[in-house]
């Protein structure tokens, strides 16, 4: 399996961005639904982040939804000139907090309407479209009527680039025939390997990959193997599966989310691990004991 040559950053939408970045999901409260608890402390976490290097921001206007959205405008407008925040459009909540599909152009319309009024922005630097798929994996089917409505949303300048989440190798295909992709979000992480061979296929033209889920999302990832590993390197077991990823490709870009401090600081200090041959063999294999 191929190796990158570590580096810091990646290019993502005309910028270098830092490769570890912030997911803001867990900013909204239990179940992605509803106001947080400590909306100070919510507030003080976007700061640090940014503060800390951070020029990578992942949202939704559907998580909360508005909440996180309307976080990100609190704690950091204006904008720093280098911060790139990539939203997604495809769901709305329904009143009992369920993830509802919402990808019919006028759904995807108002979406990108939502996430520039909560965000304050006159333009989306990128919006993935999230396709629902078999929810935490993608399933087959054109995607064609809802690149072309983003693709419409960009030439009217409100998306400044487009992205895919939860899509297949097809998918992306037929969407970049439509429009220029510059990144795919799917589920991908230590122990789920699906997208192996698209995360080699996408770095090699040059387009990054955002695992969503990275630390195993609502069930984190559990490995005797990885906790071994971890207590031998002086790291916990979620600092190396973060940093396993950015060992695998150059182009994985990471956007771990929490809503406490000392976990946003635990995540940015993976960045600064670097695994060696024989462990990185070692977490490779991880996979294919939990496959057994």
């Amino acid at each position: 399996m191929p190796k990158s040559d570590f580096t810091d950053t990646f290019e993502l939408a005309g910028r270098r961005v830092r490769r570890m970045g912030y997911g803001a999901m867990q900013l909204a409260g239990p179940g992605v639904f509803g106001p947080p608890k400590d909306r100070g402390a919510c507030i003080a976490i976007l700061r640090e982040a940014v503060a800390a290097g951070v020029n990578h921001i992942d949202t939704s206007d559907f998580y909360g939804p508005h909440i996180t959205n309307q976080l990100i405008r609190e704690a950091l407008h204006p904008y720093p000139d280098n911060l790139v925040i990539v939203t997604k459009v495809g769901a709305v909540r329904g009143d009992d907090g369920a993830w509802l599909p919402a990808l019919e152009p006028e759904d995807l319309k108002r979406g990108v309407h939502d996430n520039l009024r909560n965000l304050g922005v006159d333009a989306l630097d990128v919006v993935n479209v999230r396709i629902m798929g078999n929810v935490h994996s993608p399933a087959e089917g054109s995607i064609e009527k809802q690149v072309v409505a983003l693709a419409g949303l960009q030439r009217e300048g409100l998306v400044r680039h487009i992205g895919l989440s939860n899509v297949t190798p097809a998918q992306i295909e037929e969407a970049q025939r439509i429009a220029e992709i510059v990144c795919v979000q799917n589920h991908y992480n230590i122990v789920q390997r699906e997208d192996d061979a698209l995360v080699d296929a996408l770095a090699a033209k040059g387009i990054a990959y955002v695992p969503f889920f990275p630390l195993g999302g609502f069930t984190p990832i559990q490995s005797s193997a990885l906790s071994d590993v971890a207590l031998r390197i002086g790291a916990t077991p979620m600092q190396v599966a973060l940093a396993w990823l950015l060992h695998r490709a150059p182009n994985i870009l990471l956007i771990p989310g929490t809503s406490a401090l000392a976990h946003l600081r635990e995540n940015l200090s993976a960045g600064q691990l670097r695994l060696d041959d024989a462990v990185l063999a070692e977490l490779d294999a991880i996979a294919d004991r939990a496959d057994k």
